[in-house]
């Protein structure tokens, strides 16, 4: 009996965790345990899972959502993150796998608030930045802040801890490169960016949910 009941609690463990994910179109994209659904490039000993959630602390590295065959075009991103002292990472969407280097492709939600880099989180890296004044007492390092991400037509929002710091549209005819990287709208998959060994940041309760 005793077996028995095991297997009926961990179907609906299960079940509930399915419901759980599925209520308003919603899914997790972190289990807290392991890196089913993502893959990690470049410096890979750069990412690590503490205390059930994503850090990255050392050289350059992206870990990028491979969860999904179909691509993400329309959708809803929330995350948790914590950053500390000097630390700078970012969240990318619309991007692709990419071996090695700064991602080419898709736009990089900032993630800093006292890296000496002047484009603060929340921003829209290079078309939308945020400064450290619009910032002032919404965020610290060392406490977990979120932030939320969608992307409907060519509209994108960006929110830190509900604030809005990213209203953007894109224009009819956007050129596809600024330099060597394209920032247009399009679709593509998620990346967390691990910027340099001084920089510790931690991500939680990441999930997504399509809006097409």
């Amino acid at each position: 009996m005793r077996s028995v009941f095991g297997v009926f609690s961990l179907f609906f463990c299960c079940a509930a965790l399915v419901q759980a994910d599925d209520a308003g179109g919603w899914k997790t994209m972190f289990d807290g345990q392991s890196f089913n659904g993502w893959k990690k490039t470049e410096h890979m000993d750069s990412w690590k899972i503490v205390d059930g959630t994503l850090q990255c602390s050392g050289e350059r590295s992206h870990l990028f959502y491979v969860g999904e065959d179909k691509p993400f075009r329309n959708f809803e991103f929330e995350c948790e993150v914590k950053t500390t002292k000097g630390s700078n990472a970012g969240i990318y969407f619309h991007t692709q796998l990419q071996e090695s280097g700064w991602p080419k492709y898709g736009f990089e939600c900032q993630v800093n608030i006292t890296h000496k880099d002047p484009k603060k989180s929340g921003s829209l890296y290079g078309v939308v930045n945020v400064g450290e004044e619009d910032l002032k007492g919404l965020i610290q390092d060392d406490e977990w802040y979120k932030t939320y991400i969608k992307v409907e037509g060519r509209h994108i929002t960006i929110k830190v801890n509900d604030k809005v710091t990213v209203d953007y549209t894109e224009k009819e005819g956007q050129p596809a490169f600024s330099g060597d990287f394209e920032r247009r709208l399009g679709q593509g998959t998620f990346a967390l960016q691990a910027h340099d060994p001084q920089s510790v940041v931690s991500f939680r309760n990441l999930k997504v949910r399509r809006l097409e």
